[in-house]
């Protein structure tokens, strides 16, 4: 058994907005909210970011279209006590999709995480 560092991302609608920054700013709040509701202060919220096509370098993941804004979040935990990979992303979409449900969440990334041996 293993523990994995998770790396997820979120589609986070936000309405009546007409900056970015706010949009940004309103995701993340909400998103902690309802984490921090289920006690889940160990889940990481932070703003995704998105690839230019043109240059490559990245910007904040966040679009607006008459004042609705989808804003890309992406969220980080550690599972502790995994048997794989696979095991890892499914508890980490479980326990996270439970506090933030109806918000579409895909796993990008599972690092395994070396134990400390003392």
């Amino acid at each position: 058994m293993g523990n994995y560092l998770v790396a997820m991302e979120a589609a986070w609608l936000v309405r009546d907005v007409e900056a970015i920054d706010d949009a940004i700013g309103v995701a993340v709040s909400e998103a902690g909210k309802r984490l921090n509701s289920e006690n889940m202060d160990y889940v990481e919220v932070e703003v995704g970011a998105t690839g230019c096509p043109a240059c490559g370098e990245p910007f904040d993941s966040a679009f607006i279209a008459a004042d609705t804004a989808l804003v890309g979040l992406g969220l980080e935990m550690e599972v502790f006590n995994a048997d794989s990979e696979e095991h890892a992303s499914r508890i980490a979409k479980s326990e996270v999709g439970g506090a933030l449900r109806d918000v579409p969440l895909s796993v990008v990334e599972i690092a395994e995480v070396p134990e400390n041996e003392d």
